[in-house]
């Protein structure tokens, strides 16, 4: 984990996890991950955002397979609050898509994005939602993601969401959820519903 000096909360110039003042040495940068079968792997990673929201933290939200077409109730609500940046990396799921190489090509520029992000130290909160699936795929390396995330400077908490999520991840977090799933409506044939699947 970085020992890097913290950027906010009145840090001083020398300041590192290992030194803070007893009230803020809890605060170390996280790297989280929320997979499984179960729903509400994102829905929890939007409540912390929420929570990163409410301390003023700068956040960035990288939505990997949502398509930019599609109508986000998160997103419409992060628009509305203000102080959210939200990219949206994918062209829809690949059993829906069209052209699966645009669809690598859009994760693995989306990738790249996020690793500008991160040596620029732009952000202190960032969702990478659904971003388990590039990795499973094949379209981003696994092996480039745990080295970036691992040695990312500063003071930058990272969640990452979806299913499968990689060994090499789960070994590198410092925080992983695993969603199970005991029921679910679409089990009984019940298609996805406003308000509580967008």
């Amino acid at each position: 984990m970085t020992t890097e000096r913290s950027q906010y909360d009145g840090a001083t110039e020398g300041a590192t996890a290992d030194t803070q003042p007893k009230r803020r040495k809890r605060e170390t940068p996280l790297l989280m991950v929320h997979t499984g079968t179960g729903k509400g792997k994102s829905t929890a990673a939007f409540g912390m955002m929420m929570r990163a929201w409410s301390q003023e933290w700068p956040i960035a939200v990288f939505q990997f397979v949502k398509s930019g077409k599609w109508r986000v109730g998160e997103q419409a609500a992060a628009e509305k609050l203000g102080g959210i940046d939200w990219f949206k990396m994918g062209d829809g799921w690949s059993w829906t898509s069209r052209d699966l190489a645009e669809s690598a090509d859009l994760a693995r520029e989306g990738w790249e994005e996020v690793k500008r992000c991160l040596a620029e130290e732009r952000y202190r909160f960032y969702l990478l939602d659904e971003f388990t699936y590039p990795m499973k795929w094949g379209w981003v390396d696994t092996a480039d993601v745990v080295e970036t995330l691992k040695h990312r400077p500063g003071w930058q908490y990272v969640m990452i969401t979806g299913r499968d999520a990689p060994a090499e991840l789960v070994d590198a977090a410092d925080l992983v959820t695993e969603m199970t799933k005991v029921k679910h409506p679409l089990d009984q044939g019940w298609r996805g519903q406003k308000g509580i699947e967008w």
